[in-house]
């Protein structure tokens, strides 16, 4: 990873943003007709890998960055000809893919999750200070809000998945594994607007 003075990652996600995109040069070059399931499996092992390595230290909330991301995204989706005519939201639903901006969330979630449960050691991991008050609105998990003056605390990991995380439901953040979590976490957004549309938020973001 490179990390720059003001911790805004941008030289970061810039080169990841460049080097998917030569891997997806070669794609294009060595696979003149790729079908659905070959371009998933070449587009998720060999392009999206490099846009989501430590994704939930330099998620980006500038929208500049978030949209030059998902151009890498919108790119693949292009090379297989049955999508051509389609947009970027028809081709994602039809290809059953979720925006990059989504998966940074659900990385983000993840991580949340297995932090609660111990799945880290707790002497090198992130810790969070669990709101016990039964009647604020939420899970069975929610975590204490911290207020923030300057942005670089707020879109820090600690700060921006609280209130996210305290807007799902128990039969999500209770999950018994971590498979179970991705699963249930995936149904519960399917439907939601902001699985296939990057420009809109997860509930509880604002």
């Amino acid at each position: 990873m490179f990390i720059d003075s003001d911790l805004s990652y941008d030289d970061h996600i810039y080169d990841k943003i460049n080097k998917s995109n030569k891997m997806l040069e070669i794609i294009r070059r060595n696979f003149v007709d790729l079908d659905k399931n070959s371009f998933i499996l070449l587009y998720k092992n060999l392009v999206r890998s490099h846009l989501e390595y430590a994704g939930s230290i330099w998620n980006p909330h500038k929208k500049g960055l978030i949209k030059d991301i998902e151009a890498v995204q919108k790119r693949a989706t292009k090379l297989i000809w049955a999508c051509k005519d389609k947009s970027y939201k028809d081709r994602l639903v039809w290809l059953q893919l979720p925006t990059l901006k989504y998966r940074r969330f659900r990385g983000d979630m993840l991580e949340v999750y297995k932090i609660l449960n111990n799945l880290y050691d707790g002497k090198t991991g992130p810790s969070f200070i669990m709101n016990l008050d039964s009647r604020t609105r939420g899970n069975s998990f929610k975590i204490k809000v911290d207020r923030c003056n300057y942005d670089i605390r707020k879109f820090s990991f600690c700060n921006r998945v609280v209130k996210v995380w305290n807007s799902l439901p128990d039969h999500v953040v209770m999950s018994g594994s971590v498979n179970m979590f991705k699963n249930s976490l995936d149904k519960h957004f399917i439907n939601d607007l902001f699985y296939y549309d990057f420009e809109a938020d997860p509930p509880g973001f604002s």
